[in-house]
């Protein structure tokens, strides 16, 4: 599933609220998932001062099930023992989904993916959604680049100051009128 809308119309904030980090200033939440949600925010600051192993291992896992899923998204052995802070920002961000990824989540939510990354890198980082998406992840994805998350996406939500304000399939959001006029400037 695809979230999309500007800055500061609620995508961050909605996913903090399934979370139970924050509550809605109206309305009430019914019903919180019973899942276990993996969730990638905007900023990886938690993974500062450790190296690549150190970041995507957890305690409760083998750390050859650690290593087998960072060279899946594409690290070679030497890597392993880098620092983060040497890393590009998609290599970062690939060993924030090792992390996740290793807590075995039923949902993952990713919060901005491609935030800052290079034009090559944020290709690379979708691909990898992508990838995990045809592996049977269940995904929500709030994306900056609309047309590549909504691409992706089965489906989508178009959210504007707290509110959503469109939704269907990803490719038929992309191909309304309305949205494209709207959000894309066509």
């Amino acid at each position: 599933t695809g979230l999309v809308g500007p800055n500061g119309s609620g995508k961050t904030t909605l996913l903090r609220m399934i979370l139970g980090e924050e509550s809605p200033d109206e309305g009430t939440i019914r019903k919180r998932p019973k899942l276990k949600i993996g969730y990638l925010p905007q900023e990886l600051e938690t993974l500062a001062g450790k190296t690549v192993l150190d970041a995507a291992h957890r305690d409760l896992y083998p750390e050859h099930e650690a290593k087998r899923i960072l060279a899946g998204l594409g690290f070679a052995q030497q890597d392993f023992a880098r620092p983060i802070e040497a890393l590009s920002g998609g290599y970062r961000m690939r060993v924030a989904l090792a992390h996740l990824l290793l807590s075995q989540p039923d949902v993952l939510m990713l919060d901005e993916p491609s935030l800052g990354l290079a034009p090559k890198l944020v290709d690379e980082v979708l691909d990898t959604v992508r990838r995990l998406k045809a592996e049977g992840m269940t995904i929500l994805l709030v994306e900056q680049n609309v047309r590549e998350a909504l691409d992706l996406a089965d489906r989508g939500y178009v959210i504007q100051t707290g509110r959503i304000v469109g939704e269907g399939g990803g490719r038929e959001l992309l191909a309304s009128d309305q949205f494209r006029q709207a959000f894309l400037g066509i």
